[in-house]
């Protein structure tokens, strides 16, 4: 709930595909104004603009005086520069997934929003999947976790390989459920249409002896975004496609089921209000820096695997 009556005026950098989303959901929320969008692709920049009736340029930097915070949905390899220009200038960020490049980059992010006292969030969605949301409250202590996220070739994104890509928001929802530290990562994976992997695989073992395997693909015919959690006496089972949630409970010589009911709601829109949120209220988002550099580490930790073998 956003109690300060201040609207915070926001920026959208990139408006292709996730970008021009921001841009929309921006636009509806309580509490925030969108200022503007910007692109260097003149005629999506003049599509975009156009059709939500807000200003676009070229540069991002006629931003830095009309915002006071914005999204950055551009390549990945763009992400340090222009967020640490929008950071420089007490301007507060969210930043698509994959954080940055490189842990270097995330880590002089985190140090400058936070001599800043700025807000820095970045976009790993499933957080705010209202299946995840229904069963966290009874997930405890996992044994196990399996997760299948795959999809048709994207024809976007694809300055990264599927790890970053997209096993990167199941690394970061398998941290954040495992309180433990990581004992060893055996990762495989090859490249099909692309110059990075398109396809990946990876078992993460824990110290505290949970497991999880993690399997990615964008060169799928299906779309599938499903995680299973195995724990003492229950099984949960997360659809985030469909929004779903199923657990199963062992009992007296049986096996019961139980549907979880779910309010199906738009994440992006969760994610973005929450941001602004954070900004109004100056609180710490739920996937802050620090949490994004975690998941980010590990993500490079199993790309690298890949890349050597």
């Amino acid at each position: 709930m956003i109690f300060n009556m201040k609207r915070i005026k926001v920026g959208v950098i990139g408006v292709g595909h996730l970008g021009s989303l921001h841009a929309k959901i921006y636009r509806d929320i309580e509490g925030c104004s969108l200022e503007g969008v910007c692109d260097t692709d003149k005629n999506r920049l003049k599509e975009v603009s156009g059709a939500l009736g807000v200003a676009g340029c070229a540069d991002y930097r006629e931003l830095f005086d009309k915002i006071d915070a914005v999204s950055v949905a551009v390549p990945t390899k763009w992400h340090h520069k222009i967020a640490e220009d929008f950071l420089k200038h007490n301007i507060h960020a969210l930043v698509e997934k994959p954080f940055t490049p490189t842990l270097q980059e995330a880590d002089s992010l985190i140090k400058l929003a936070r001599q800043n006292k700025l807000i820095l969030q970045v976009g790993h969605i499933e957080r705010f999947n209202s299946a995840f949301a229904a069963t966290l409250k009874l997930i405890r202590n996992p044994k196990f976790i399996e997760c299948h996220r795959l999809s048709p070739f994207p024809n976007r994104s694809l300055d990264v390989g599927a790890v970053l890509d997209i096993m990167i928001h199941d690394i970061d929802i398998i941290l954040g459920l495992v309180n433990s530290g990581i004992k060893q990562i055996e990762s495989v994976g090859i490249n099909v249409l692309t110059k990075f992997e398109d396809i990946a695989n990876s078992r993460i073992t824990f110290k505290n002896g949970c497991v999880a395997n993690l399997t990615a693909s964008r060169i799928s015919d299906e779309v599938m975004r499903k995680i299973r959690i195995f724990q003492e006496n229950t099984y949960i089972s997360l659809d985030y496609k469909d929004a779903k949630a199923s657990v199963y409970k062992k009992g007296a010589f049986k096996i019961t089921k139980e549907e979880l009911p779910i309010e199906k709601e738009q994440p992006l829109q969760k994610e973005l209000a929450s941001f602004i949120d954070c900004v109004t209220n100056r609180k710490e988002p739920l996937v802050s820096g620090e949490i994004a550099r975690e998941a980010l580490r590990v993500a490079l930790e199993i790309q690298n695997q890949i890349w050597k073998k």
